[in-house]
């Protein structure tokens, strides 16, 4: 079974981050900086928010620009970081066409989703669930 992070309606989103939240929460780290998924204001606040998070491509383009070879493809779709292959040259961050990939000042690593689906239990309006997917 391999997971996947599914954003089920954007619209439910109030914005209230907790999702960013848990994820920072989950390497024990405090705030908001280390979370692999976002919550960000469509135009003005008014409009409601978007959920960003890696969708798990099927052909990952951050996976042909890294020049390292630190990220690994995952057999459904998306990535896995080596971080200690990676350089932090930000390529994969730029190559991402959802951009859903962020960035770790601190550690001048990329931020990608894990796909552990911790997120998810803390999204109170079920705006985002673990898509789980049985492979042959």
């Amino acid at each position: 079974m391999i997971k996947r992070i599914s954003v089920v309606d954007n619209e439910k989103c109030i914005g209230c981050m907790c999702c960013m939240l848990a994820c920072n929460t989950r390497l024990l780290e405090l705030g908001y900086s280390k979370s692999a998924i976002r919550v960000k204001s469509i135009e003005v606040f008014e409009r409601g928010f978007k959920i960003i998070v890696c969708r798990a491509c099927e052909d990952p383009p951050c996976y042909y620009v890294c020049p390292t070879k630190a990220l690994k493809k995952r057999e459904i779709g998306g990535v896995i970081l080596d971080r200690d292959k990676c350089i932090g040259c930000k390529a994969c961050m730029e190559a991402c066409p959802i951009k859903a990939i962020f960035w770790d000042e601190e550690n001048n690593k990329p931020i990608i989703c894990m796909y552990c689906g911790y997120c998810t239990n803390y999204c109170h309006y079920k705006v985002i669930k673990p898509e789980i997917i049985n492979k042959s």
